[in-house]
């Protein structure tokens, strides 16, 4: 039998010389040879480099700096010798307040070519700490036989590889400065080549790694795992399937991770897999913001969409009447319930539903609310805004992970339901990446 031929295309080999236009949102540098728009990692306007082709595709390629010959104001050498093979930072090489700047120029962007709206006024932007900041984390975990090694950490940039980093100076140091020694105490299980991935949770003061084992690991392995757990000061735990199945270590307590918020006097308690905001300290700025922005008082009925374990909810119900909130993860809103009694409140309702789905057999749905929070995931609130018509809010504060599904949100509000947009601005929460985290205030 003949060999297949590859199909995939043979990459021009030679350097190419080109000069940055702009910035795309993920941190990427933009040119163009020959008509096609080129994405080159870690290039910035206005810099002459010479770049190698990665990849090509039919309407755009991406390639990597060989040479720079034009340094940028906004450039600084990266803090991490990693950076540019793992994936899991993007703006490392840019200094910090320019990263700001980037962020906030793309969010003015965003906002006027996809939601056709121009933000009148800007939020000063929320800022927190730079590195060691990161609290919760999904780790990639991989046994080479070869290096006879556990690599522990996140992937190379664009490949499926686990990159080889011996730390990560954007995660909270308890395991950010472990992760050698976490390999270590793997490789030296009966099941090392059993482990996937390391869910991390840490709270104010607990660690949680919740080890995800594609075979049970022996009595051995589960004392070589305590040892390493009480000499790090982490609670392992072992997770077998879904986040539902992770349990402490045989005659280990259950160690369940809180974080507080002292300026409302309250603490949460969550479990290792929910989903919590990386960032404590941009989170309670973030959460003062709101209560500041939506000003409320015992007349104000709120309804909390996309709610999660209550972050929002609980604090805003500290000032308000009554606050409604919906999630559709069934364990996150019963989470939510343990964490208003936690906390003794008794001001708020907790609802499981489908906000992309139709709403009208759900009675609160059927009821009137004044003001509105939401904080989507990355897909945005498109179809829950055709709601608003009925509830008729008089204030909406929307917080984005995606800047582009809140331009979109944003243009639904303002060109078809007559709101005004107010203020928007950007929040640090995940500084050295392109993620962009914000905010918009609108009104009727």
């Amino acid at each position: 039998m003949p060999k297949k031929r590859s199909r995939k295309k043979q990459l021009p080999e030679t350097p190419v010389k080109v000069t940055i236009e702009s910035l795309a949102h993920d941190g990427r540098g933009v040119t163009h040879v020959d008509g096609k728009v080129i994405f080159i990692d870690e290039a910035l306007p206005g810099e002459e480099v010479e770049f190698i082709y990665t990849d090509s595709r039919k309407d755009y390629a991406e390639g990597k700096v060989s040479t720079l010959f034009t340094r940028a104001a906004d450039r600084v050498d990266p803090e991490c010798a990693h950076f540019g093979v793992c994936g899991g930072c993007s703006f490392q090489h840019v200094e910090s307040s320019a990263q700001i700047r980037i962020k906030q120029e793309l969010l003015n962007d965003q906002f006027k070519r996809i939601g056709k709206v121009e933000i009148p006024e800007l939020w000063q932007p929320l800022e927190g700490p730079h590195w060691g900041y990161r609290r919760k984390a999904r780790m990639g975990v991989k046994y080479v036989a070869k290096k006879n090694r556990v690599l522990v950490g996140f992937r190379e940039r664009r490949h499926p590889y686990l990159a080889e980093i011996d730390s990560c100076i954007v995660m909270h140091p308890i395991v950010g400065t472990k992760l050698l020694a976490l390999g270590d105490m793997i490789s030296g299980l009966t099941i090392r080549d059993k482990i996937p991935q390391i869910e991390v949770a840490i709270g104010d003061e607990q660690c949680v790694l919740s080890i995800r084992v594609l075979e049970p690991p022996t009595a051995t392995d589960q004392e070589q795992m305590r040892t390493f757990g009480h000499e790090h000061n982490m609670s392992l735990c072992l997770q077998s399937k879904g986040p539902d199945t992770i349990v402490p270590l045989d005659g280990e307590p259950e160690i369940i991770p809180t974080y507080a918020l002292p300026d409302q006097n309250l603490e949460f308690k969550f479990k290792p897999a929910m989903f919590t905001q990386v960032n404590y300290e941009i989170n309670r700025q973030m959460i003062n913001r709101v209560l500041e922005t939506l000003n409320l008082n015992q007349n104000d009925t709120v309804l909390d969409l996309f709610c999660g374990l209550g972050n929002f909810t609980l604090p805003m119900a500290k000032f308000a009447g009554r606050v409604v909130g919906i999630e559709g993860d069934q364990p996150l809103v019963n989470h939510a319930k343990e964490n208003a009694r936690h906390n003794g409140i008794t001001n708020v309702e907790f609802y499981a539903a489908d906000l992309s789905k139709d709403l009208s057999d759900q009675p609160w749905a059927n009821q009137k609310y004044n003001k509105i929070m939401l904080d989507p995931s990355r897909a945005g609130a498109s179809e829950v805004l055709q709601h608003f018509k009925k509830w008729q809010p008089e204030q909406i504060v929307y917080v984005s992970c995606n800047p582009s599904t809140l331009a979109r949100d944003a243009g639904i509000l303002v060109n078809e339901l007559g709101y005004k947009l107010v203020k928007a601005g950007v929040m640090n929460m995940f500084p050295q990446t392109g993620h962009v985290e914000s905010m918009a205030l609108f009104v009727k």
